[in-house]
Parts: structure tokens; C-alpha cells; sequence
């Protein structure tokens, strides 16, 4: 791991690190639903001892890189803002994204099965808040304060994004209000030199440099 570490931060500006090949008739995704049901008295009881905002209030201590998630292609794009983003595995390079199953961009993610991760950098603020939807922004609209290629699927990716990662949707689960994603990276790119924008606590932070 410590070599792949060098590496990647030795790649030059959005450098693409070599896809792997789509196959041709992928299988549909099989979509999951998944409901956790008490086992006893104390697990009934103690699901109720916590509120919806206490919750969320709770969830606001905890930072987080801020990324777009990038759905459909031409005029049938869409996307969302996210700080619900892990990696899974690196034996087979695979990521989890957690999506509300009431976003615009989630009948085009099911039916397309294919979604970019584009981890944004201190300066793309401005992307992270179009995708959230600032001044109404919608579908195509959201796309228009930044530059974007294809790698693999065909998905949008930014061009100048921290990190992209192309994935192909391997797995979704249905949990309550939202859909747990657990997509196969097919292509990526990496951006050198360049600081994360954060989330916490209600708001965009930066991390402040350590030089003296």
C-alpha cells in the first residue's frame, strides 16, 4: 500500500491511471431490499431511544470529503453532492456510496448501473454546491461552472477533479430511505498537489497547511 501511496501522488495533473475493460452484456444488478427486524424486546425498545435530529445533529461532528456523484450521460444527466463515500476493497477496487432513494438521480443510477465518484479539491466549492442543488439547479443545469470528459462507462468526470473513480454498479441495497451502492472501479484519475474540500459541522472546510 505504501508503494501504491508514492505513486499516486507522483501522477501529474488528472493523469488517468490505465482502465479496465467493459465487458459487453454486463449482467443487470440485482437490487436488494434489506429491512432490520428486532430480534428481541431490548433491540425493539432501544431503536427508539434516539431521534431523527438528535442524530443528525450527532452526524455533524463527524467530517468529511466532500464529492459529487455523477449519474446518466447527454441530456439525461444528473448528479448529487456527498460526503457518504468509502473504499471497500483494493484487492478488487470497489467503493460504497450511499444515495436517498427520493434524489432525481436515482431512477437514472438504477437503470443505467453506472455512476462516477469526483472527489473535489479546495477550489471546486462552487461544483459541490451546483450538485446540491443551489438556485434550483437540476439535471443538466448543474453541470455548467465546470469541464467534464468520459473514462470507461461514459459517465461525466470531472476533468480536474481531486480523484475520479468510474464504477460500474456491482451491488445495491435497499435500507430504509436510502440505497447502499457498492460499485467496481473501472478507471480513475488523479490530481497532484491539490487540498480536499471537507465538510463539517454545516458548512465547506479546508485543511490548513502545517508548514511553518
Amino acid at each position: 500500500m505504501r508503494s501504491l501511496c508514492w505513486e499516486l501522488s507522483r501522477t501529474d495533473l488528472a493523469e488517468p491511471v490505465p482502465p479496465v475493460p467493459l465487458r459487453n452484456g454486463l449482467p443487470r444488478v440485482e437490487i436488494e431490499e434489506h429491512q432490520m427486524k428486532p430480534t428481541n424486546a431490548i433491540d425493539a425498545d432501544t431503536r427508539h431511544l434516539i431521534d431523527g435530529a438528535q442524530f443528525k445533529m450527532a452526524m455533524r461532528h463527524l467530517a468529511g470529503a466532500v464529492s459529487v456523484i455523477t449519474v446518466g450521460s447527454w441530456e439525461e444527466r444528473s448528479g448529487f453532492t456527498a460526503t457518504s463515500v468509502s473504499s471497500l476493497s483494493a484487492d478488487v477496487p470497489s467503493v460504497i456510496v450511499c444515495v436517498n432513494r427520493t434524489s432525481s438521480s436515482w431512477p437514472i443510477l438504477e437503470r443505467r448501473q453506472r455512476f462516477c465518484v469526483n472527489v473535489l479539491a479546495q477550489d471546486q466549492q462552487h461544483i459541490a454546491q451546483s450538485f446540491a442543488g443551489q438556485n434550483g439547479r437540476q439535471g443538466v443545469a448543474r453541470y455548467a461552472d465546470a469541464d467534464w470528459h468520459e473514462l470507461s462507462t461514459g459517465t461525466p468526470a470531472l476533468k480536474d477533479a481531486l480523484t475520479v473513480l468510474d464504477c460500474v454498479l456491482e451491488r445495491a441495497v435497499h435500507h430504509h430511505s436510502h440505497a447502499i451502492l457498492i460499485g467496481h472501479v473501472c478507471a480513475m484519475t488523479v490530481r497532484s498537489g491539490a487540498r480536499p474540500l471537507l465538510y463539517w459541522q454545516g458548512g465547506y472546510q479546508h485543511l490548513k497547511s502545517t508548514e511553518a
